[in-house]
């Protein structure tokens, strides 16, 4: 079976020549590889043409068969690394925490343990009948998330 470390050493010094970055290696048993990338700017298909050719021509079918995929993360999928939080600062982000609570709100930091969101809610205020609306902010570690997905508007 081919391992996950021989992949990252073929993609890792290109994907750093093109300013892109890793979000996953996966291989089945079957040998089915499946690289995910992304770039602070998106990726284009050229780039992943690219890393696909460079791992098929580092790979020797008569060694061991193979197939192989290699993608950008896509919209709607969750967010898996830390650059990627990075990445999508200042957008909206709908978070499922692993106590089956859901947030949404705008990122507006991340580091390497944790995120933070800010978002608004309406809370009953004493003294007052209607509910008033309260801006909140709330530090995530990664520890405590489930899914982390962008949001898309067309506004």
């Amino acid at each position: 079976m081919i391992k996950k470390e021989l992949i990252e050493s073929i993609v890792l010094p290109r994907l750093e020549e093109e300013n892109l970055f890793l979000v996953d290696i996966s291989i089945s048993p079957s040998n089915c590889i499946a690289i995910t990338i992304d770039g602070d700017k998106g990726v284009g298909v050229d780039s992943c043409i690219a890393i696909s050719r460079l791992v098929e021509s580092s790979l020797n079918r008569d060694e061991e068969d193979f197939e192989l995929e290699v993608a950008s993360a896509g919209v709607g999928q969750p967010l898996r690394i830390t650059r990627q939080y990075i990445k999508n600062i200042g957008r909206d982000v709908e978070v499922l925490k692993k106590s089956g609570e859901k947030v949404k709100g705008s990122l507006i930091a991340a580091t390497e343990s944790d995120f933070t969101i800010k978002f608004t809610k309406r809370v009953a205020v004493e003294g007052k009948k209607s509910k008033q609306i309260v801006e909140e902010v709330v530090i995530l570690p990664y520890s405590d998330v489930k899914t982390t997905k962008v949001l898309i508007s067309f506004k």
